[in-house]
């Protein structure tokens, strides 16, 4: 039987990608391995967003290729979906390039380049690939659930669009059903994503309400111990009718992840944004007033075209306007084809980079401030790792380590909580499982994570799953 081993790169859009690429192929004859040492063929599934993914998975090819020299090499993903062409000319190390329109045809693309040929192919980006994912690539109890495909905002900076094409909506009846599944298989946490899930469109009748409200609704009307968070909401879009469904239901997080990119005015329209600031900062006062509890996720990119030392300190006063419990700064990155690539005057990279950085440093300590609160409190974590201690030189070794992340703390991005547990308990050593969600009281704060004391289990994972989680 071919096996296969898929090397995963970008985002969890991108990530539910490779797992459905390894549903499709599995299905249909090929085993999927978590060792790439025994694999016939390697899949790189890239990104293309920036120039520092890129180059990421550029350098994966060749560090595949060095280690690996007997396989043969795919590249999937968003790289192989934008540049598709002129990689297949320049890159002669690979076998295959396999674009990212529709994920189902990975199995004929696959049957022939066994045969030997060399083969290049992308699709046009119509409705959104589904199927099932019978390999997670997350921790135990987490999954991500994709409920658009492609982007329509066309934000002068971003590629996005020139990459996954216009948004399209997944029909409601077959998100419900996917996170029924889910849960009926004892995953806890349910992540929605989309490049904005504003744009969702539900394709039933929805009497005035936007499509995600809609779904949202649906979404509550499962049965089941789980909870559900909201990735990626553009500000301009942010649909309000959302907030009384996020009160009524407590398995809704009052989680966002909303990415401003930007404080100043001027730099907003630039980037083909609506704003202004000053109405950005009035939905996050509406969130903090409706929802106290509420955590704020965003991003900001420093650097853009055209952006002044005073359009930078407006940013900068923007942070902390809307004081942000967490958020990302990135320098920009001048991606062709797209309308900022040609905008003057550039800003170089050196200042660029210093900018980001101050808004990083503004941010830990904001984010510092935030987890302060937390200490000595209970709060209920998702066991995502248990960490082997080294009794030599291990001050207690009777005390047992695990990692997990909070309902404020989403996959990859945020921090985690530290967990200390007695492992000489055997009950208490019982309930610290990777999947189980457990009461823990916190000690301390380091960093952007939290140090805590086991107290008690609240759920136990389902044990009967047929869900592989490759963590």
């Amino acid at each position: 039987m071919t096996k296969f081993f898929i090397d995963n790169h970008g985002c969890a859009k991108n990530q539910t990608d490779g797992e459905l690429l390894i549903g499709f192929l599995v299905k249909n004859g090929y085993q999927v391995t978590l060792n790439a040492d025994e694999a016939d063929f390697i899949l790189i599934n890239s990104c293309g967003f920036i120039e520092s993914a890129k180059k990421e998975s550029i350098d994966a090819i060749y560090n595949v290729k060095n280690n690996y020299p007997d396989a043969k090499i795919i590249l999937t993903g968003c790289l192989a979906e934008r540049y598709s062409q002129q990689l297949y000319e320049s890159i002669p190390e690979l076998d295959g390039i396999f674009g990212n329109g529709s994920l189902e045809k990975i199995v004929e693309f696959m049957d022939s380049v066994s045969k030997g040929n060399r083969c290049q192919q992308t699709f046009p980006q119509e409705g959104i690939s589904c199927g099932n994912r019978p390999y997670l690539f997350n921790y135990h109890g987490a999954a991500f659930v994709k409920i658009t495909e492609g982007c329509s905002n066309h934000c002068s900076f971003c590629a996005i669009p020139l990459i996954r094409g216009e948004v399209r909506s997944r029909p409601v009846d077959s998100i419900i059903e996917e996170i029924k599944g889910l849960i009926e298989q004892g995953v806890y946490e349910i992540n929605l994503i989309g490049q904005d899930l504003a744009a969702y469109e539900a394709d039933k009748a929805c009497e005035g309400k936007s499509g995600l409200c809609f779904l949202l609704e649906q979404i509550s009307l499962l049965k089941g111990d789980f909870i559900v968070r909201l990735l990626y909401i553009h500000p301009d879009h942010f649909n309000k009718d959302i907030i009384p469904v996020l009160k009524k239901d407590p398995r809704f997080l009052h989680y966002f992840d909303i990415p401003f990119q930007s404080g100043d005015d001027n730099i907003i329209v630039a980037m083909n944004r609506v704003g202004p600031s000053s109405k950005y900062v009035e939905l996050i006062n509406t969130l903090k007033k409706e929802l106290p509890d509420c955590f704020l996720r965003t991003t900001f990119l420093t650097g853009f075209p055209g952006e002044t030392d005073e359009a930078a300190e407006n940013t900068v006063n923007f942070l902390k306007a809307i004081s942000p419990s967490w958020s990302g700064c990135f320098p920009y990155s001048r991606e062709e084809d797209t309308p900022a690539y040609s905008m003057k005057p550039q800003v170089s990279k050196k200042v660029a980079a210093k900018r980001a950085e101050r808004l990083e440093q503004i941010q830990s300590e904001l984010t510092a401030k935030t987890l302060e609160a937390f200490v000595g409190r209970e709060v209920e974590v998702l066991v995502e790792e248990i960490i082997s201690i080294d009794e030599e030189v291990a001050e207690d070794s009777s005390e047992g380590l695990a990692i997990g992340r909070a309902w404020f703390q989403a996959p990859e991005v945020d921090g985690s909580v530290v967990i200390r547990y007695d492992a000489d308990d055997s009950e208490q050593a019982k309930n610290i499982e990777t999947g189980n969600v457990v009461v823990v009281k916190i000690l301390a704060v380091t960093g952007v994570d939290l140090d805590a004391r086991f107290l008690k289990l609240k759920k136990a994972r389902t044990n009967n799953s047929s869900l592989k989680f490759v963590y």
